[in-house]
């Protein structure tokens, strides 16, 4: 494991990583598998506010290349200003979405993300860290 992912010997966001994820628990409970991404996007953001979590949502980052902005990106959410969070509707979370969300962290400039996939009953989810 990356010794600079630590502070003072714990995970990098750990706490607001594991209150991302009991979020996220408690979406899935409410609202059932197998809708679109939407609802569950908004779902956490509702259920981040109940819980005192700051969380942006929709905010817009200039995607660069050579210093010129070629296009915009639009996270799901960010979650107390330090986590990407990146609701999924997927069979299983692969290297696909794992390498989107490495751009995502690029782009936002910021080192953990999390990739939550509720296409089933049971909450899959992976942290990633740049």
């Amino acid at each position: 494991m990356d010794t600079n992912e630590h502070e003072e010997g714990k995970l990098l966001h750990g706490q607001l990583v594991y209150a991302i994820i009991g979020c996220a628990f408690e979406v899935l409970r409410g609202l059932g598998h197998g809708l679109h991404e939407k609802p569950y996007e908004n779902a956490l953001a509702v259920e981040f506010g109940l819980r005192g979590t700051s969380i942006e949502q929709q905010r817009r980052f200039d995607v660069l290349y050579k210093g010129v902005q070629v296009s915009e990106f639009v996270p799901d959410l960010i979650a107390g200003g330090a986590v990407v969070v990146d609701a999924k509707v997927v069979d299983r979370i692969t290297d696909f979405e794992r390498g989107q969300m490495i751009n995502y962290l690029r782009i936002t400039k910021l080192r953990v993300g999390l990739i939550i996939n509720v296409q089933k009953p049971k909450l899959e989810w992976e942290r990633i860290v740049l």
